[in-house]
């Protein structure tokens, strides 16, 4: 054990955060217990009085600073939690408290932090851009800046949540799963466990399309992801700290990753055991639970998982229950095509037998094949989804598996009704949309009255962003002008015209 490492533990000991934060529960999950066949607790964070861990380290953090770094106040960026944390220990002590949020922050989180007595500045497209803005005012104004991960008051204060594990289970944990977005999460909670009961295993857990601890630790430093998915917005985050990139290193026994349909069964499953919604993020531990027992077989042993926060906007709650099927495996999607004869959807579902078709989306077209999308139940085992396809097709159907092809969950399930037939030069782009006043407004005056545009779908999923399907008529000789005027825009964006998904439904052959 090294002196830094049991430094970091004492601080943790000696943290008094229950002026502002509380206590939270570690209650077994009696139908996780019975499903993943072990011994399940979810540390309930979401019993905050700001729905999320994050007020323990803005609160470690402000009742340790001396009333010379309080005379201006004190100010953050965040796009939310971390926000609530700060503005509530700024209240307890007496000083003012602003926010730099991005200007795709929901309106949820902006009055969330309002309501608690901080003064809130929009700015900037994404995180990067409010936090440059806040370091910028703490240096201009005089204002302490509080960081949200990359500090020791902050991650000692997040490290309570591993000492009070320790004091609620005085008998052996197997494994503690911790969600990861900057690191100060898993930076405390690992470092305290592995000073005072380093046989039990600590695992960070993040999204796939945000994984920058795992990005780091591959590394050997932390490095900056070009991009991070939206949908767990609470640790969406480029680079993690220098500070918790080295605790994480030296502590964390692995690095679990899940994608956006392990996410929402993750959401379910802690709805199921607590009634409560979590936000995305804060279903990320259970995920990864999920995905190491999967993966290791574990059985009998005591698992304890981290509810990091329920800031959920309720917006989301569609989208979650779409893609929870998929996420727990229960659901196959799949493009079969039929004879276009009368009896041949009965014929079909003759052949599928007892599952249930969940989806199915078709539209009659002027020729001798009809394509159907359809969603059908899958029964319990890894290799199912496997079986259907070869029964199907030695039933004589042709089918391609689109179960994991995003574009095909986000929007061709809800558009699968055939090409336009008077479309020569059809190319198809998905876009993220920051969601915001005028931003279709801009898309449209970017495009401008060159190019036709021939379809649009968008599904808000109460997210910092819109996912949007967007087709154009784009001449070959003119591609490349419309690519860079896209490229100015500065929305993300794929071009998805050689998508099977899009081949199959959606482009004139």
């Amino acid at each position: 054990m090294d002196y830094q490492s049991a430094d970091l533990a004492a601080r943790i000991d000696e943290a008094n955060i229950y002026a502002v934060a509380n206590r939270t529960s570690l209650t077994v999950a009696p139908l996780l217990t019975e499903r993943l066949g072990n011994r399940v607790f979810l540390k309930r964070e979401d019993q905050q009085p700001t729905f999320s861990f994050k007020v323990r380290g803005a609160t470690n953090k402000i009742l340790n600073l001396d009333d010379a770094d309080l005379e201006r106040g004190v100010i953050c960026s965040s796009a939310g939690n971390h926000a609530q944390g700060v503005a509530m220990a700024a209240a307890r002590r007496g000083v003012p408290a602003y926010v730099v949020m991005p200007l795709t922050t929901p309106e949820i989180k902006v009055k969330a932090v309002e309501a608690l007595g901080g003064e809130v500045v929009l700015h900037g497209e994404h995180y990067d851009d409010a936090q440059n803005l806040a370091r910028q005012r703490a240096e201009s104004d005089g204002l302490h800046f509080v960081h949200p991960f990359d500090d020791l008051d902050v991650i000692a204060g997040q490290g309570t949540i591993g000492r009070e594990i320790l004091d609620q289970s005085p008998d052996p944990i197997h494994a503690v799963f911790v969600p990861v977005g900057g690191g100060g999460l898993a930076a405390g909670i690992a470092t305290y466990i592995k000073v005072r009961r380093p046989e039990t295993l600590v695992f960070g857990v993040e999204p796939v399309d945000a994984a920058s601890m795992e990005a780091a630790i591959k590394a050997g430093h932390p490095v900056a992801l070009d991009h991070v998915g939206t949908f767990a917005d609470g640790v969406a985050v480029k680079r993690v700290g220098d500070l918790t990139f080295e605790l994480c290193r030296r502590h964390l026994d692995g690095i679990i990753t899940v994608t956006t349909d392990e996410l929402c069964t993750g959401i379910r499953d802690i709805f199921d055991d607590t009634r409560t919604l979590v936000e995305p993020a804060g279903a990320l531990a259970v995920a990864g639970m999920h995905r190491y027992v999967d993966d290791t077989g574990i059985t009998g042993q005591r698992l304890v998982a981290i509810n990091c926060g329920a800031n959920m906007n309720f917006n989301r709650l569609g989208h979650v229950t779409e893609r929870t099927a998929i996420g727990d495996k229960k659901e196959a999607l799949l493009a079969v095509e039929i004879p276009e004869r009368q009896g041949s959807f009965l014929h079909f579902c003759r052949a599928v037998g007892d599952r249930h078709i969940t989806e199915f989306n078709y539209r009659r077209n002027d020729t001798e094949v009809a394509r159907i999308f359809v969603g059908l139940e899958l029964k319990p085992g890894a290799a199912d989804r496997h079986d259907l396809i070869d029964h199907l097709q030695s039933n004589g159907y042709a089918v391609a598996d689109l179960t994991d092809n995003e574009m095909a969950k986000l929007h061709i399930r809800h558009l699968a009704g055939g090409p336009a037939s008077d479309v020569a030069h059809e190319r198809v782009y998905r876009f993220e949309f920051p969601e915001r006043r005028g931003a279709l407004l801009r898309f449209l005056e970017s495009v401008g009255v060159d190019w036709n545009i021939t379809l649009f779908h968008y599904r808000n999923h109460g997210s910092d962003y819109g996912r949007v399907l967007v087709a154009i008529d784009v001449p070959p000789a003119t591609r490349d002008d419309l690519n860079q005027h896209l490229d100015d825009l500065g929305y993300r964006y794929w071009d998805e015209t050689d998508n099977d998904a899009y081949s199959l439904f959606l482009k004139r052959t």
